[in-house]
């Protein structure tokens, strides 16, 4: 993948990628291993314990993990294949940052404002329409959705300050 703009000569290798996760892998696996050992990994009289099947499921992960980052540590000088450049992330943080902030406003406020705001901001910023739309459209759907789960289907979701003002 030759590309010769700026942000080309910023990126990430894939071979660093793959270290990293392998790593993280291994992590989580020895975290399993350490728990399923804390429960009891052997057999008693009763047959296997309840940390038997996960402890050896995690102590393969382990494993896996470990020959993965030696051979990633093995290629770290010669593999220079990209993963990702700087403006390749970048686009992805325009969908992930919004994103996770919408999940934490669910979380905070209930579903209806943030959707309202996630989606009105999403248009505006992201796809460039005019901020007079972007408001309707977000309201709309954040209104139709409430009509359609609250009132009409009488399926409850997360809820915040706003809608207890309303009544719900």
């Amino acid at each position: 993948m030759e590309n010769n703009d700026e942000s080309a000569h910023r990126a990430v290798r894939m071979v660093t990628m793959d270290v990293i996760v392998a790593a993280l892998i291994f992590a989580l696996g020895a975290l399993v291993v350490y728990e399923s050992n804390r429960l009891g990994s052997g057999w008693d009289e009763n047959g296997p314990q309840a940390g038997y099947f996960p402890f050896y499921i995690s102590l393969l992960i382990c494993i896996s993990g470990a020959v993965v980052f030696v051979q990633g540590l093995l290629k770290l000088k010669s593999d220079m294949k990209v993963f990702v450049t700087l403006g390749q992330f970048r686009q992805v943080l325009v969908i992930l940052l919004p994103s996770a902030a919408y999940v934490l406003g669910v979380q905070l406020v209930g579903i209806y404002v943030p959707s309202a705001v996630f989606i009105g901001l999403f248009m505006k910023i992201v796809g460039k329409y005019s901020g007079l739309r972007s408001a309707a459209v977000g309201l709309s759907v954040s209104v139709i959705a409430f009509l359609l789960f609250e009132v009409w289907f009488k399926i409850p979701l997360p809820k915040g300050p706003f809608e207890k003002l309303i009544g719900y």
